[in-house]
């Protein structure tokens, strides 16, 4: 059986002495105790909070706390200001904290298996182009909340709704039927999102200057709906005049765009699980299922043949206007919409899971209410969690697939290995051009996605070079520095570092601090599971690495003449190590041995 973390019952400890005492001293409010970032103490109660109460100076409560909370040789108390700190006994807590990461150097952050089945759905980007650097935050956010959830115990599933059947999916097949590819562009690369863009941004311009191809678009979403809902796939969908379309032509268009998105994901360390269609809710009839009983509904109306709920009572506050607070959920055609689909989708997979996870933009929280209403008249006895986004800039601004006016994933992708790799060559001209070319990707792609997950999701982010690769900063090139040159003292030592430690060797400052940040990092990743906020990981790891050089410049490790600290020290490297990597790889970046 593990050991128990002495972070943790160090800080359980304090805090039931505490409300011990508070009970001693009869105080009726609850005891608020913080964990300082100055380091002048590892605990802190608050205790100006009490004075209302108790009618005392804070400095005479702290004091009257303290003597109630009486001796314990875990720490010592001190009263300053509005404040009752707690300071651990350092050789002590060090000692036995050392022994426990020690003994947990192959784990340490790993969570016990929870059984607990979460579906993460992110990106489900529609299936018209190649992905933009604006919407490239969703699949960053999801797969590494994937990875630190799988990282914490669950059992995690990552899904990609796919959307055959809506208007921009359409646009794309129309054009790639009617437009003569020779007449289009060049396109920037030889990927098929790339080469069908075109199309979709050909035929999106045509849809807007001639009224009579929007309707033969509207008509090809229609009669795929028809033939997918009757499962005939071989069925022609194009009106006449138009070039013939077969039902399941869309899908292979959709594939087809697909497979260059998921190279693109391929590339930033993105994978995904399942690819679900949403045909498929149409194809098994789940969707009318669901149009049937929403007809039921007492919120169900009617206008000008359309069927939709009246959620205007059930929202309050916001815009006025009564229109966008119905779920529409069919045409005045008798055609299902997206948010049917999705709703039909949402059903299914709250019952296949214990827990559901959103990826969303902040521009989908409305659709999002909307959802949880409708799917509250369904009677699903769940909601999905949303976790939203705020968009990803250049400072050149925003972008547009539609407009062509868009700076694609693939672009900055190359883009930041580019210049990682002039940063590297800068600082290594000693390195072959396989190996060169390879810390780039490693550096450049690690730099996107920290900096992607850096901040938290609903803060916006102007993406910067300078910023994203400053190998001093709170960046991945940072954090990857120093695990590489954790390799480096442990590769130079030359053996494995094993066996019992004499721990009391520890007795420099930054030996102390570095061993309480790593035993910090379980707590850290409990959290940030539990609270879904992936944005402490990086935050931890940043700290973290900030250790690690204090300690490597202020502790000689494989200069140590004493062999006894020196391999104590060496024990120290090792968990760094450890948890650098375990950390880097739950943001789905990698750990590079040579920097």
């Amino acid at each position: 059986m593990d050991q128990e973390n002495p972070l943790i019952s160090y800080e359980e400890a304090f805090e039931n002495s505490v409300r011990k005492a508070f009970d001693i001293l009869g105080f009726r409010a609850a005891p608020i105790i913080e964990k300082p970032r100055s380091g002048q103490s590892d605990l802190c109660l608050v205790v100006f909070s009490l004075v209302r109460e108790v009618g005392k100076p804070p400095m005479e409560i702290a004091e009257m706390i303290s003597e109630a909370m009486g001796e314990d040789g875990r720490w010592s108390l001190e009263a300053s200001g509005g404040y009752l700190n707690c300071i651990f006994q350092r050789d002590r807590f060090t000692t036995e904290t050392a022994e426990y990461i020690w003994s947990m150097r192959d784990t340490l952050g790993s969570g016990e298996p929870t059984g607990v089945r979460v579906v993460v759905e992110h990106t489900s980007a529609n299936p018209n182009g190649p992905f933009h650097v604006g919407r490239a935050r969703n699949p960053v956010i999801g797969d590494t909340l994937v990875r630190l959830l799988r990282l914490a115990g669950n059992d995690v599933e990552a899904q990609y709704w796919v959307n055959d059947m809506g208007k921009q999916v359409m646009i794309l097949v129309w054009g790639m039927k009617n437009i003569d590819g020779a007449d289009l562009p060049e396109a920037g690369r030889d990927k098929t999102d790339h080469q069908l863009v075109r199309y979709y941004q050909a035929a999106n311009s045509m849809m807007e200057e001639r009224p009579e191809v929007e309707g033969q678009i509207g008509a090809l979403l229609r009669n795929y709906e028809e033939a997918v809902k009757e499962k005939d796939w071989n069925r022609v969908i194009s009106p006449e005049g138009t070039g013939e379309v077969r039902a399941f032509e869309i899908k292979e268009a959709c594939m087809g765009v697909l497979l260059g998105m998921v190279d693109s994901l391929a590339r930033m360390g993105v994978s995904l699980d399942s690819f679900l269609y949403e045909s498929r809710v149409v194809e098994d009839h789940s969707l009318w299922d669901v149009i049937e009983e929403l007809k039921k509904s007492p919120l169900c109306r009617e206008e000008d043949g359309a069927l939709f709920l009246d959620l205007s009572n059930l929202i309050k506050g916001g815009d006025d206007d009564n229109y966008k607070r119905r779920f529409v959920f069919t045409r005045s055609d008798g055609s299902a919409l997206y948010t049917t689909r999705d709703l039909a989708y949402h059903r299914w997979k709250l019952e296949d899971c214990d827990i559901a996870i959103n990826i969303l933009g902040e521009d989908h929280r409305y659709q999002s209410l909307m959802l949880d209403l409708a799917l509250d008249e369904l009677g699903v006895g769940k909601r999905p969690e949303v976790v939203f986004y705020s968009f990803v800039s250049l400072p050149e601004g925003k972008m547009s697939t539609r407009r062509n006016r868009v700076v694609f994933l693939d672009d900055l992708l190359d883009e930041a290995v580019e210049r990682a790799r002039e940063e590297v060559e800068r600082r290594r001209d000693d390195l072959g051009r396989s190996e060169l070319d390879e810390i780039a990707h490693i550096v450049g792609i690690g730099a996107l996605r920290f900096n992607m997950v850096r901040v938290q999701p609903e803060k916006k982010i102007v993406f910067r070079w300078e910023e994203a690769l400053n190998f001093e900063g709170a960046t991945a090139p940072f954090v990857q520095y120093s695990h590489a040159r954790a390799c480096s003292i442990l590769r130079n030592h030359g053996s494995r570092v094993e066996g019992e430690m004499d721990w009391t060797m520890l007795v420099e400052g930054a030996e102390k601090d570095l061993v309480k940040k790593m035993a910090g990092f379980p707590l850290v990743v409990d959290r940030s599971a539990r609270e879904r906020k992936i944005h402490l990981i990086p935050q931890y790891l940043v700290e973290l690495s900030s250790s690690f050089n204090d300690f490597y410049r202020d502790c000689p490790v494989l200069n140590e003449k004493d062999r006894k600290r020196m391999m104590a020290r060496l024990a120290l490297v090792t968990v760094a190590r450890n948890v650098l990597r375990t950390g880097l790889e739950t943001l789905g970046i990698t750990a590079p041995e040579v920097m």
